[in-house]
């Protein structure tokens, strides 16, 4: 089921594979979400609604696009008064962990008259896209909005699509009223990307669009960027183990069958230097499968994208770990925060024997909207920071500035830039009078 690996090869084999899946067939995918991007963007709702009927509700129409609050509320107040409680949980640990990420503005003034600063200031609107369909992920809203809200984003626009009878995923409308979205509409796709781009006659126009979608999203995400800003293109899930001798074998087969039942594309990877242990994962694994019922999913992932890795020692699995980058890395070791020092590239790292991946999508606080596909080299989690604007504050008097003015005008002609130079000296001169 999956299959265990210790040569070069077949490493060098894994990491082209990881490679390869996080590259997208676009051509015909991006043509058709390039022209939906287009038509909303020329026509508005006309194209909106049109696109609407034709792949999720066939009776949308302007009156019946936004949801009132009045049903937001209902939805969460018809919840299991279990999940409610749990969702308001997660809500409340969600905002206490980004609280923390808050940047203030600052100024530092010198006695010369200087002065220089950074003004932070949120976003205006934030837009945010939550799939629908089979897969409503009540905690990716909660993730999504709480970060913009603790930032100071005063208008969070969410859409997502409804059904074929016009409805919306309970859980999904519960999470928005809980994290205190704005507004709600029921549209998706990659014409719901561009709405909230470029605004129509029921939508509003946003600065920043987060969530994740299926291709025709992702796509349109990529065409709209630069008219406003995204968080990135997600790519499938994945899980990067790290364990020795002391993880439990059962925990560490239950863990990589969490991120393999994602989808078809997810990837699961153990990396251990001890091969008695790899073995009893490999039955471990193989007798939760049984007990599964997305077996067509697990199968995919697991025998394409899934390895067990034999290692010399927790040295090179490190080296390995940071070379993948993985969204989530466990370290199930025996002592953890001393191979953390080792590790450089992962979107989130959990650390030990009982702090499992799913406690990161549900409960622990961390956002679990993570870089893929190796982007952890050079991305992070999404956090307030994706929701604030930063200013550069610069005041000089005269006293401040002549002193710096004539290495200004030599870095300024050095560069060719004369003018740059003449802004300078003209000062200068004024001051040699």
């Amino acid at each position: 089921m999956i299959e265990m690996i210790e040569s070069k090869e077949a490493l060098e084999a894994l990491k082209m594979n990881l490679k390869e899946r996080g590259n997208m067939d676009t051509g015909e995918a991006a043509q058709t979400a390039k022209e939906i991007v287009r038509r909303v963007k020329n026509e508005g709702d006309q194209a909106l609604f049109e696109y609407t009927r034709k792949f999720d509700y066939p009776d949308m129409d302007a009156f019946k696009v936004k949801v009132p609050v009045e049903e937001m509320k209902a939805a969460f107040d018809a919840l299991n008064p279990d999940l409610q409680k749990a969702m308001q949980l997660s809500a409340q640990r969600i905002e206490a962990f980004h609280v923390k990420q808050k940047q203030n503005t600052w100024i530092d003034i010198k006695e010369n008259g200087e002065i220089l600063g950074q003004r932070v200031m949120p976003l205006e609107k934030a837009g945010v896209y939550v799939p629908g369909g089979k897969a409503a992920y009540p905690s990716s809203v909660l993730m999504n909005v709480i970060p913009a809200k603790v930032a100071g984003v005063k208008e969070i626009v969410m859409t997502t699509p409804a059904n074929k009878e016009g409805k919306l995923s309970q859980e999904v409308l519960a999470a928005a009223y809980i994290a205190g979205v704005t507004e709600v509409y029921k549209v998706g796709g990659a014409q719901a990307i561009a709405a909230l781009a470029f605004g129509t006659e029921t939508i509003p126009k946003v600065d920043k669009i987060v969530g994740p979608g299926n291709i025709y999203v992702a796509l349109a995400k990529r065409e709209v960027f630069g008219y406003v800003s995204i968080d990135s293109i997600a790519g499938p899930s994945e899980i990067l183990i790290v364990a020795d001798e002391s993880a439990n074998p059962t925990f560490l087969a239950a863990d990589l069958l969490s991120q393999a039942e994602h989808d078809q594309l997810a990837s699961s990877i153990l990396i251990t230097p001890d091969k008695n242990l790899a073995k009893e994962v490999q039955k471990e694994v193989a007798r939760f499968y049984e007990m599964m019922p997305r077996q067509n999913i697990l199968k995919e992932s697991l025998t394409r994208f899934s390895k067990i890795v034999i290692v010399e020692d927790l040295h090179a699995a490190c080296d390995l770990a940071n070379e993948i980058a993985p969204e989530h890395l466990e370290l199930a070791v025996a002592a953890p925060f001393e191979v953390l020092t080792e590790i450089k590239n992962a979107g989130a790292i959990f650390l030990g024997h009982y702090t499992p991946e799913p406690v990161g999508d549900y409960m622990a606080g961390p956002n679990h909207v993570l870089p893929t596909n190796g982007t952890a080299r050079f991305f992070s989690p999404l956090g307030v920071d994706d929701f604030v604007k930063k200013s550069s504050i610069l005041s000089f008097t005269k006293e401040a500035l002549l002193p710096l003015g004539e290495d200004i005008v030599k870095f300024a002609k050095s560069e060719d830039l004369h003018a740059h130079a003449l802004s300078i000296q003209v000062r200068l001169d004024e001051e040699a009078k």
